[in-house]
């Protein structure tokens, strides 16, 4: 993640910088006070901090505001995105005279809730085989995307939008050959996806690991294949060979509802699902907020 992309445990004097905090986890450690002025002695401080929507953050167990004037979001949530405004107000005192002259400073903290993106496999791999003519390459189809769910049904992720087709290639120095070309996605969301959660309210952390599980144990699979007409699973499919290298995979991010990337405005947090901002919406996985002028709300699911 980005420079800007904070831990809890961590005292920030970034006023003015973008901070961006996991759904869900608390803040980190903001203070009313620039590291200059945090250097120096400070008579009589007193702060007052406004939150989003000009709200005096005061009166709100969610809202950990200590003496010395850091400030702690607990639970942090898609409505609690925006700007974090603190005041500080001190004394200055003359030694001559001991005038007393109130100063002020302002702090600007823009906030941003963020989740990770959820993580599927686009993956292609390709087999030999006699004909593209014939019941057997649906039958090879078939049982590859069997033998695929089977190896991956207990990580409750699933083999979707799986296709083929048949091409006739020419390779140097060889034959004409008859090969299947091969696609699908490798989802974490099988029926009853939820129940691995255990709970959890971050739950992409959950099928985020499945869906890697998944990913490592269909690579082995086309790693360690020579030949899917040896397995036990169908007699009836003729010999049809795994092309060695053929096995590529990409990941594809998706972000959930109220979320999206933009890597211009949130540059430090590019790989993060950010919560959309005001004017902006998303209703479904798309991994963009779309321009909603009407949308007065971070964390928009629809456009008014």
């Amino acid at each position: 993640m980005g420079a800007w992309l904070l831990l809890p445990a961590m005292l920030y004097y970034l006023a003015g910088m973008k901070i961006y905090v996991k759904l869900h986890q608390n803040s980190p450690i903001l203070v009313c006070m620039d590291s200059h002025r945090a250097s120096e002695e400070t008579v009589d401080p007193t702060y007052l901090w406004i939150g989003p929507n000009e709200k005096m953050l005061t009166g709100n167990k969610q809202f950990n505001i200590t003496e010395t004037g850091t400030l702690i979001v607990k639970d942090f949530l898609e409505l609690l995105s925006g700007l974090y405004t603190c005041t500080l107000s001190y004394k200055t005192i003359k030694a001559e005279t001991q005038e007393e002259t109130i100063e002020k400073k302002r702090y600007d903290f823009m906030v941003f809730a963020y989740r990770e993106p959820d993580y599927s496999y686009q993956m292609a791999v390709r087999f030999t085989t006699k004909s593209c003519v014939g019941t057997y390459n649906n039958q090879l189809f078939r049982l590859l995307r069997k033998i695929l769910n089977n190896l991956i049904s207990d990580l409750s992720c699933h083999v979707i939008e799986a296709s083929y087709k048949c091409h006739v290639v020419e390779i140097p120095e060889n034959d004409l050959m008859h090969e299947l070309f091969i696609a699908f996605q490798v989802n974490p969301f099988a029926p009853g996806w939820r129940d691995a959660c255990g709970g959890s309210v971050d739950c992409e952390d959950v099928t985020n690991q499945n869906i890697l599980k998944a990913r490592d144990r269909i690579e082995e699979f086309f790693r360690s294949q020579a030949s899917i007409s040896s397995h036990r699973f169908n007699k009836t499919v003729p010999a049809i060979h795994f092309v060695d290298h053929s096995f590529h995979v990409v990941r594809i991010d998706s972000c959930r509802p109220g979320f999206g990337k933009n890597e211009g405005l949130h540059s430090n947090c590019a790989s993060c699902c950010v919560v959309c901002s005001p004017g902006t919406f998303s209703p479904d996985v798309d991994v963009t907020c779309q321009i909603c002028i009407s949308v007065h709300i971070y964390g928009a699911k629809s456009c008014p």
